[in-house]
């Protein structure tokens, strides 16, 4: 049987570009997987998505006309219900037969094998492989219906449909054509009320014939290529982009380069089909206005590519791609620059008239702003911010970091009442910074307004200085306990308040800054700032912060046990937490690591048995020679082991107490702890109650028991 290439195409109005390319891979994906499925294509067939603003294919390698005939084995029914006493066939075996197309002749041929407890009766039959017009209709069905789409739009089909200008279809946007091809032949495939065949479209406006012929499933890049002026790979498209983007900047000179920014570069290769890179420039007067604010607007707006000069500062100078590529560029260029001067001037008028008012001037205007409907107005929250930033701040660095955050956390959130943060949500904090030393006041003002907000996302900067760092951490403290407070959390992959990025900012200050901070008082500390407002939830906060932190140390390569044996102890500097990590996998590469992870196991199920029986260590009631020989072991050790542990030596502490091994095992072997004399037990239990104590002041070590 011949295998080819197939190819399928559908032909659309332009895609949602922010969506284009998970549809594009999804439908590869999904084609394929179906088609391997049904024995079409084979588990290790070449699938290559095609995805432009006009169209969705995929390419797969190797596909049959049909797939190979297969032996089937069904399990019909236990011998006993399908054969009676002399062997003759029931009439249960002959109706389950006969629903397979079998009759009574094919009841010799059965064949008999145990199945659990009981034997079974099996049917063998020889399932025929399907054919590629069915099993290409029923995996093109199944890639639509799985699409990704974003937002579904229905419309009427005036041809090939039941009813002309009625009939109705739910797809991404109306699709005008379907390619389907097997080599050279076409597939009788449909979809959308298309029927298959071997012409597309190219560029609305640059291809060179229309429709497009495709001869062959293996020439269809190249004949869009050529006769459509279409580059129908996304990534050929992204790549070529890029290409063009870096050659323009490097014809400006001067080191330029374009902004960087992966998201905005998949955006435009969704939007264009054949891209044509062209060079604009603005008027210098608009530098005055920060760049970011520039550079946000041509991106947001336009989609265009800022040019950043060798320091990263903004130049007057951007870059378009164009979906036309005229002989005459300068009209497509001074368009752009028409349409990105009205986008520029706003951005300087917002500037302008916002360094009217100074940020103190609008703390007024914060309690005009709801926050939300049971934590009160923008300007309750500002209060709440800078009790808890006076409180961080008294304990990290005495009254003047105290003072310095205080004004902090004031003015951190005036910059949502101007008229550019109104404009642009984005730069909310970045505009408080300008603002900020537009008033006069010191760069680390500045700084802390700015970097408030920070870490905003996975691998973000932390703060640049101390008074930031404070800030930063009243700000999600107060996000944390009040959400919490009012009993709004996070539920599976809804967050709407950003609570797990909250947290998670939290733990990096407090890890990456090693701050002199204990996680139970901090979150305790923040509650008195809402009053009334909120219940006490810092037991369920602790929990869910630990959690997170307990998340990141396995995707940073720790096993869940050693996470369990560190957090299970709830360590309140969370700064202590790598090295009680790396203390506890020094501990486990121990020989004696195993034997006194499993004692420990032993020794807390002892005293959770016994809770309340124990009493202070009397070495005069040592009776047996091995509780005598651990009290002395221990004697030697613990104190080195507490030692180590008080100067932060959290490896040598646990190493420490190794030695301990084999007087702790002669005391499992040679005493009985729960001794019919009570004075005695309660002794013994008091010494493993010390043991215990001083073996899991790094780690709970028995969570390292197999």
């Amino acid at each position: 049987m011949t295998n080819k290439n197939l190819l399928v195409e559908l032909f659309v109005e332009e895609l949602p570009p922010k969506a284009l390319k998970k549809l594009g891979d999804a439908f590869a994906g999904v084609l394929a997987e179906q088609l391997k499925a049904q024995g079409l294509a084979a588990a290790d067939a070449a699938v290559t998505p095609f995805a432009s603003p006009r169209r969705l294919a995929a390419h797969v390698t190797g596909v049959a006309a049909k797939a190979a005939d297969k032996a089937v084995s069904q399990k019909l029914m236990p011998v006993s219900v399908g054969l009676d006493a002399s062997g003759a066939p029931t009439p249960a075996l002959l109706k389950r037969l006969a629903g397979l197309g079998a009759d009574a002749s094919a009841v010799a041929g059965l064949k008999r094998a145990m199945d659990g407890k009981a034997e079974a009766l099996f049917f063998d039959s020889v399932q025929p492989g399907v054919d590629l017009a069915e099993g290409l209709q029923k995996a093109l069905h199944e890639a639509i219906a799985k699409l990704p789409i974003p937002k579904v739009m229905s419309y009427q089909l005036e041809t090939d449909c039941e009813l002309p200008g009625w009939t109705s279809v739910n797809f991404v946007r109306p699709a005008h054509g379907l390619v389907a091809l097997h080599g050279a032949d076409v597939v009788p495939v449909k979809a959308l009320g298309l029927k298959a065949g071997n012409a597309t479209h190219g560029h609305r406006f640059e291809a060179a014939v229309d429709p497009v012929v495709l001869v062959d499933a293996d020439a269809y890049a190249a004949t869009l290529a050529k006769d459509g002026a279409v580059i129908a790979s996304f990534a050929e498209r992204k790549a070529e982009i890029a290409r063009q983007l870096a050659a323009a900047a490097a014809q400006v000179g001067g080191g330029c380069q374009p902004i960087d920014d992966d998201a905005l570069l998949d955006e435009v290769t969704a939007l264009v089909e054949r891209p044509n890179v062209l060079t604009c420039e603005f008027e210098t007067e608009f530098l005055g206005v920060p760049q970011e604010c520039l550079i946000l607007t041509m991106k947001a707006n336009q989609k265009y590519f800022p040019l950043l000069d060798a320091q990263g500062k903004l130049t007057n100078r951007f870059l378009v791609v164009s979906n036309i590529s005229p002989a005459d560029a300068s009209a497509v260029i001074g368009g752009n620059e028409r349409v990105v001067r009205p986008r520029l001037a706003d951005a300087k008028f917002f500037f302008d008239q916002d360094r009217k008012k100074t940020l103190e001037s609008r703390v007024p205007a914060l309690a005009k702003v709801v926050y939300h409907n049971k934590l009160g107005t923008q300007g309750e929250r500002m209060e709440r911010v800078c009790a808890i930033a006076e409180t961080i701040g008294l304990q990290l660095g005495g009254p003047e970091l105290a003072a310095r955050s205080l004004l902090a956390a004031r003015l951190a959130k005036t910059d949502l009442v101007t008229d550019m943060v109104g404009e642009f949500p984005e730069l909310q904090g970045i505009m408080g910074g300008y603002y900020a030393r537009h008033d006069g006041l010191s760069d680390d003002i500045a700084f802390a307004i700015e970097d408030h907000y920070k870490p905003r996302f996975a691998g973000d900067e932390l703060p640049r200085t101390q008074t930031g760092v404070v800030v930063a951490l009243a700000d999600k403290l107060e996000t944390l306990v009040g959400m919490f407070g009012i009993g709004n959390l996070p539920t599976g992959d809804k967050d709407p308040f950003a609570l797990r990025r909250h947290a998670l900012g939290v733990i990096r200050m407090l890890v990456e800054k090693d701050l002199p901070l204990e996680l139970t008082a901090l979150l305790s500390a923040s509650v008195p700032a809402f009053g009334d407002k909120i219940g006490d939830a810092t037991p369920a906060l602790g929990d869910f912060i630990y959690d997170r932190l307990a998340g990141g140390l396995r995707e940073q390569g720790a096993s869940a046990q050693e996470v369990d044996a560190v957090l299970t102890l709830r360590p309140q500097r969370l700064a202590d937490v790598a090295q009680r990590l790396q203390a506890v996998r020094a501990f486990a590469a121990l020989p004696e690591a195993p034997a006194l992870a499993a004692a420990n196991k032993r020794i807390g199920n002892i005293l959770k048995k016994s809770e309340g029986e124990g009493a202070a260590v009397n070495p005069a009631l040592f009776v047996e020679p091995a509780e005598k020989d651990l009290y002395a072991a221990m004697q030697a050790t613990v104190p080195a082991a507490n030692a180590q542990f008080d100067a932060g030596d959290h490896t040598g502490s646990l190493q420490a107490l190794a030695a301990l091994r084999t007087p702790v095992d002669a005391f499992f072997d040679g005493v009985m702890v729960n001794a019919d004399d009570a004075a005695l037990k309660a002794n013994r239990l008091g010494l493993l109650k010390s043991l215990h104590d001083a073996m899991n002041r790094v780690a709970d070590l028995s969570r390292l028991a197999a």
